[in-house]
Parts: C-alpha cells; structure tokens; sequence
C-alpha cells in the first residue's frame, strides 16, 4: 500500500465509522437515562453500531491488513475526538457557574 490515496481513503473511512459509532454510543447513553426501555435501546444500538462497523471494516480492508490497519487508526482518532467534543464542563467551571 506504498499509493497514498488509497491510505486517505481508508483513514476516513476510519474516522467516518468511528464518528458512527461513538457519536451513536453518545446518542444512545443521553437517551437511554430518560426511556421506558432502555435495555431494549442499548441492546439494539449495541448489534445496529457493531454490525455497521464491523461490515464497514470488512469492505475498506478487501482482504488487505494494512487497509484494516489504517481503518482501525482512523477509528481510535474519531474516538479520541468524540470523547474531546462530548466531555463536560470540567468540575471547577460549573461550580463558577453555579456561583
């Protein structure tokens, strides 16, 4: 894989199932505190995600590992930047608020 178009390729292919992914897990947490049924919610959210990026990871690889490789890299960063953008307010800064 020494062509890097192909290596971009599969980096955002990472990063567009791991945004997927993590940002559904984000969703599925917020709504599933206030559901009549969250068992119901997590489970079907759990197969629906995993399902998608464990397909979305078989068609990028096409049986190479280093496609497999790239996509797993853009993965880990989309979750490194979801984590960042979902965190909340660090402790002192709401209880400045608060005040």
């Amino acid at each position: 894989m020494n062509d890097p178009l192909p290596a971009a390729l599969c980096l955002a292919a990472g990063l567009l199932l791991g945004a997927i992914f993590y940002g559904g897990l984000w969703w599925t947490v917020r709504k599933g505190l206030s559901s009549p049924h969250p068992a119901t919610l997590f489970l079907g959210s759990a197969v629906l995600r995993m399902g998608l990026v464990l397909g979305g990871f078989y068609w990028v690889s096409n049986g190479q590992w280093q496609r497999l490789l790239v996509c797993l890299a853009g993965f880990i960063i989309a979750r490194l930047a979801v984590t960042w953008l979902t965190r909340g307010k660090p402790k002192e800064e709401r209880h400045a608020s608060e005040s």
